[in-house]
């Protein structure tokens, strides 16, 4: 790469970030991602209750660094905590707090831009990344103080954009040369180095770890993604009221037909006697998964993301 990273990023074994799974990425899950070589991360509402943060953090910071002193010729990458910064979510001070606390090398952050927030991660060296789904939102977040942005587009699981990601990554670069990392269908080493050859510095695989023995993800939800491929993806707001990507299989399950969502208020869901809710029982993943065909401990993804990699970089006879 020729761009100037900043240091928590620079070193990566291959360059790709773990994208935040809510409810599925767990302290397990991170410390395997980061021991692999890739940027680990979980969603901060995650840790539950809130004190719960806190000790999620000593735990990681814990394990990494006792990996680093054995293994100095391979050292952990830095983890990621992502913060929802929509004015909705009342935890988002305690958690900043707490994350300051613990000077979280990476922050990534969600639902709006809050200079605020920016600020109390420079305060103590830390950086942020925002994700975003067109180049708007992007202009809001540097303008705001982001360091670096997160490109959701379309394909990504969870709350995913719809642009291509060819246009999105080439709008973006047209007035931002720092760190941009592509999200969307990234399921692949092949995938990892398109993401670079269209202009990212690094790509941001999630659905790939849901099927990990690490993730807090159900079995059925795992095997799911297994079993599946893009053809099972369904766009639609209705579960959330914002347009995000889940596994067919999953709202059909749910009693609806994924082809003919009622709109308006919202369907009573029975599974199991309960009601069910969204991202627990409704499922979500992306484009993607149809390169997932089993599931695997999160460093053998990481494993086959690099073999695959190597491989896509020998075919076009580039440097290893």
């Amino acid at each position: 790469m020729t761009r100037a990273l900043p240091p928590a990023l620079a070193h990566l074994a291959l360059p790709v970030i773990a994208a935040p799974l809510f409810i599925i990425s767990n302290p397990d899950l991170v410390i395997a991602q980061c021991k692999a070589g890739v940027v680990g991360s979980f969603p901060a509402l995650n840790a539950r209750p809130a004190h719960v943060l806190d000790e999620w953090l000593t735990r990681i910071e814990t394990e990494l660094a006792d990996h680093n002193a054995r293994h100095p010729e391979r050292p952990a990458a830095p983890f990621a905590v992502n913060q929802i910064v929509h004015r909705s979510n009342e935890r988002l001070a305690h958690d900043l707090e707490v994350c300051a606390r613990h000077r979280v090398p990476i922050t990534i952050t969600s639902l709006g831009a809050r200079e605020e927030v920016n600020r109390t991660a420079h305060d103590y060296g830390g950086i942020v990344l925002h994700d975003v789904i067109n180049a708007t939102f992007a202009r809001k977040a540097l303008d705001k103080g982001a360091d670096g942005l997160i490109l959701v587009a379309a394909g990504a699981g969870g709350h995913a954009g719809a642009v291509s990601p060819f246009a999105l990554v080439a709008e973006v670069r047209a007035f931002f040369d720092g760190p941009v990392a592509l999200s969307g269908a990234i399921a692949t080493g092949d995938a990892v180095l398109a993401a670079q050859a269209m202009g990212a510095d690094f790509a941001y695989v999630g659905s790939a770890f849901i099927a990990t023995a690490e993730a807090n993800a159900r079995d059925g939800h795992k095997q799911m993604i297994v079993e599946g491929s893009a053809t099972d993806i369904v766009y639609t707001d209705f579960f959330s009221g914002v347009l995000a990507n889940f596994l067919r299989g999953s709202i059909v399950r749910a009693g609806l037909d994924p082809d003919n969502l009622p709109r308006g208020e919202r369907a009573k869901m029975n599974i199991g006697g309960d009601e069910a809710r969204v991202w627990r029982d409704i499922w979500s993943a992306g484009h993607g998964i149809g390169a997932v065909k089993e599931v695997v401990p999160a460093a053998g993804v990481v494993a086959r993301l690099a073999r695959e990699y190597r491989a896509a970089r020998a075919r076009l006879g580039l440097a290893p």
